[in-house]
């Protein structure tokens, strides 16, 4: 009798494990290359940004779309980068110096001022009116 429980139970084991793993398939796609010419030592991925470490002690910033938007000198000690839940700050690590960095980041953008206005340009008051909202 303890023979045919056991040999149940072990074959009620068998059959959970082989039937009971589900086999899943996963599709995918290649979104994006990006062709640097340094080599890349760590890659770190904000909401709005790429960092790429290099060999050369730099961190390339590439917007979404592969434009390259600034390079940063860290030195050729750093070898890991990581960021934060926020995109202006940026972890730098150095395992020979045995330190960990946090770099706030400042992204300006220039803003055009030309045109389109009313009145004269040389005026010497100027009210912004922002009329196309909505």
């Amino acid at each position: 009798m303890i023979k045919n429980v056991t040999g149940f139970i072990l074959s009620l084991l068998i059959v959970l494990v082989l039937f009971g793993t589900g086999r899943a398939e996963v599709e995918w796609g290649l979104l994006h290359t990006y062709t640097i010419e340094e080599t890349p030592l760590d890659v770190a991925v904000s909401p709005k940004w790429l960092f790429v470490l290099t060999d050369q002690g730099q961190v390339l910033i590439y917007a979404p779309n592969g434009q390259l938007m600034g390079k940063i000198p860290v030195g050729k000690t750093v070898d890991h980068i990581g960021t934060a839940l926020r995109d202006d700050v940026l972890f730098l690590s150095s395992s020979n110096d045995k330190t960990v960095k946090l770099l706030s980041l400042d992204f300006i953008q220039k803003i055009s001022t030309l045109g389109p206005f009313k009145g004269a340009v040389n005026a010497p008051v100027v009210i912004a009116v922002f009329s196309d909202f909505q």
